[in-house]
C-alpha cells in the first residue's frame, strides 16, 4: 500500500492553480481543514471555487481567502455570518449558486459514487427549480446572471428537481485520526460534509490531528476509506474555534438572579 503521508500543508495544497474547484469540508467553524486554507492562502492561489457548506467567517476558514477576493464562485448552502461575503456578493465580485442543504451533501455524494445526477423533491415549485435566482449581481442593483431553469420529473404523483453532482478538481477536508493508507476517522459534528467531500474531490487531501499506523483503526470505524484519499498530513496543533460561544451562569450568578427576580416580583 502507499504511504500518502506529506511533509507539511504547504506541500501538500503546492500544485493547486489558480481557477481550481475545491470541495471543502466542515460546518460552521466546526471540521475545518483550517491548516491547509492557510497554506493554500500563503501560497497565493486565486480565482477559485469552493463548493462547501458555508463560506468561513470574515476572519476564518474560507473567509481568508475570500476576503484576499482569493474566490471567484462558491456554491454553498448557507452564506450568513460573513459581512464580507454579502458585500462582494452584492457589489457583484462574487458568483454564488445557492443550494439546498442536503441538496449539496447529496451533490458531493453521488459525485463520488459515480453518479451523474439525481432527483429530489427539494426546490421545486421555487427559484431553485425554476430559475431566476439571483448568481451574480452588477454592481448597481441589478442582475448579472441568474440560474437556469432545472429538469423536472414526476414520480408516483411527486414532482422532482433533477440535480447535477459535483466532482471538483480537489477536495480539503480534516478528520480526528488517519493513517498512512488514507483511511480516516472524524470527531462528532465534522462529520458533516467532510465525508462527501472526501468522496467528491478527483485529488483529496487530508489534515489529520491525529497520525495512527495501518492496522490500528478498527475497519468498523473508519469513516472514509482510503481509496478516496491520496495526501495525508498531520496536524496536531491547529486552532479550533467556536462560532458562537455561550455559557451556563455560574451557580453564584443563577443565585443572584433569582434573588432579584424575587425582589423585582
Amino acid at each position: 500500500m502507499i504511504d500518502k503521508v506529506v511533509a507539511s500543508a504547504a506541500e501538500a495544497v503546492a500544485d493547486i492553480g489558480d481557477g481550481a474547484s475545491l470541495a471543502v469540508g466542515g460546518f460552521g467553524l466546526c471540521g475545518i481543514p483550517v491548516a491547509l486554507i492557510s497554506a493554500l492562502h500563503d501560497q497565493g492561489t486565486s480565482g477559485l471555487e469552493t463548493i462547501s457548506n458555508n463560506c468561513g467567517v470574515d476572519d476564518w476558514g474560507l473567509g481568508v481567502l475570500l476576503k484576499d477576493g482569493r474566490i471567484r464562485r462558491t456554491i454553498s448552502s448557507y452564506v450568513g455570518e460573513n459581512k464580507e461575503f454579502a458585500r462582494q456578493f452584492l457589489n457583484g465580485e462574487l458568483e454564488v449558486e445557492l443550494t439546498p442543504q442536503g441538496t449539496l451533501a447529496e451533490k458531493l455524494r453521488a459525485g463520488g459514487a459515480g453518479i451523474p445526477a439525481f432527483y429530489t423533491p427539494a426546490g421545486y415549485g421555487t427559484q431553485i427549480g425554476d430559475g431566476g435566482l439571483p448568481q451574480r449581481y452588477d454592481g448597481n442593483g441589478g442582475v448579472a446572471k441568474e440560474s437556469e431553469r432545472k429538469e423536472m420529473r414526476e414520480f408516483d404523483g411527486r414532482h422532482y428537481v433533477m440535480e447535477h453532482s459535483v466532482t471538483p478538481d480537489f477536495a480539503l477536508v480534516h478528520a480526528a485520526k488517519g493513517d498512512r493508507h488514507g483511511n480516516l476517522v472524524y470527531h462528532a459534528t465534522a462529520m458533516n460534509f467532510n465525508p462527501p467531500c472526501a468522496m467528491a474531490g478527483r485529488i483529496t487531501i487530508a489534515e489529520v490531528e491525529e497520525l495512527v499506523e495501518p492496522g490500528e483503526l478498527d475497519p468498523a470505524e473508519i469513516h472514509t476509506p482510503g481509496i478516496f484519499v491520496q495526501r495525508v498530513v498531520v496536524t496536531p496543533d491547529v486552532e479550533k474555534r467556536i462560532e458562537k460561544r455561550t455559557v451556563s451562569a455560574s451557580k453564584e450568578e443563577q443565585a443572584a438572579q433569582s434573588v432579584q427576580t424575587g425582589a423585582t416580583a
